[in-house]
């Protein structure tokens, strides 16, 4: 690979967001500007911890300069027990401006590149709070404080395994994880339901009403959700007044969305005002889900992108280590 000398002179550190699947890395100024970004698939499932390293190296290769040591900033899976190397949890409540104090430096056999890899978020089980861990998403919600010092409020990660976090001036106090996503795609692929659901688009207004109908339904009566499950086969068999084909399949898809997140806001909403907006990060589309879905129980919401977030964490992280 060939450097970029344009680039490579502007170059003052690297910030790589490292998931399970993929990563991202990007190039930043002395003025945390981004001046070059790239990706790869080698995430965490497809490395051993001996090849961290060479990935790292192949991807930024073409941003370095020729001497000098470059600091890079990691978070995500690179830290987690089957990744590069661990790096602790720290225990919450945790300030989200100090988590490179717990950070870890892999030994590496390129003596240019100088890594820390920023721990998760472990809490342990509680009268009230249960045992829970996040990694990757703690620099998100920093990237949240590094917008607004000392926020203080509710926050929720959307995704796979959904994290609802409480922070009070910019102290991460509690957490909670819902396997809303994974507990959807299990039911839409593996259950009686693979016969009756498809793909959903709630720009589509039966579609928007289903799910929204659903999401009221479920925290009304969240002791239902078993069995509204098995409804949407029922509906699905017996109900005339459905469309037919994709759109019949399209619409029964919204509403076992509606339910799945309508049971996770009836836990997540519990410690909140409803006065108090909900701060959303994640992609736009499934945070504009969740909007809808708390918008229908009496909250509000306001949107933060992920790819922000993670970058303004690392961002923070950095300015921390080398202050």
């Amino acid at each position: 690979m060939h450097t970029n000398d344009a680039l490579a002179h502007t170059l003052a550190w690297i910030a790589v967001d490292w998931g399970s699947s993929n990563l991202r890395a990007w190039a930043l100024d002395h003025h945390d500007q981004v001046i070059a970004e790239a990706s790869s698939d080698k995430g965490m499932l497809s490395l051993k911890p001996d090849e961290y390293e060479a990935e790292l190296r192949r991807l930024v290769s073409p941003w370095l300069p020729d001497s000098g040591q470059i600091e890079v900033m990691i978070c995500g899976m690179a830290g987690a027990r089957q990744g590069w190397l661990e790096a602790a949890y720290l225990p919450v409540p945790t300030a989200l401006d100090q988590l490179s104090q717990g950070a870890v430096m892999p030994r590496l056999t390129d003596t240019q590149l100088r890594v820390h890899l920023l721990p998760g978020l472990s809490q342990t089980r509680s009268a009230t709070h249960p045992f829970d861990v996040m990694r990757g998403e703690e620099t998100q919600l920093a990237g949240l404080v590094a917008d607004t010092p000392f926020f203080s409020g509710l926050a929720c990660l959307p995704g796979t395994h959904a994290k609802w976090a409480t922070l009070e001036a910019g102290t991460v106090t509690q957490f909670t994880t819902y396997l809303t996503g994974e507990l959807y795609q299990l039911l839409a692929n593996q259950s009686v339901l693979k016969h009756s659901v498809g793909s959903d688009d709630l720009n589509d207004p039966a579609c928007c009403e289903a799910f929204i109908a659903a999401v009221s339904e479920i925290h009304a009566a969240p002791e239902t959700f078993s069995s509204r499950l098995f409804e949407l086969r029922a509906q699905d068999l017996l109900d005339g007044r459905l469309p037919s084909g994709n759109a019949r399949a399209a619409m029964l898809s919204a509403r076992l969305s509606g339910l799945a997140i309508g049971l996770e806001l009836t836990g997540a909403c519990r410690i909140s005002a409803a006065n108090e907006p909900v701060t959303l990060i994640g992609n736009q589309a499934l945070c504009q889900r969740y909007k809808m879905a708390l918008n229908a129980v009496g909250f509000q919401a306001r949107h933060m992108d992920g790819d922000a977030a993670v970058l303004a964490g690392l961002c923070l992280a950095h300015q921390a280590l080398t202050a």
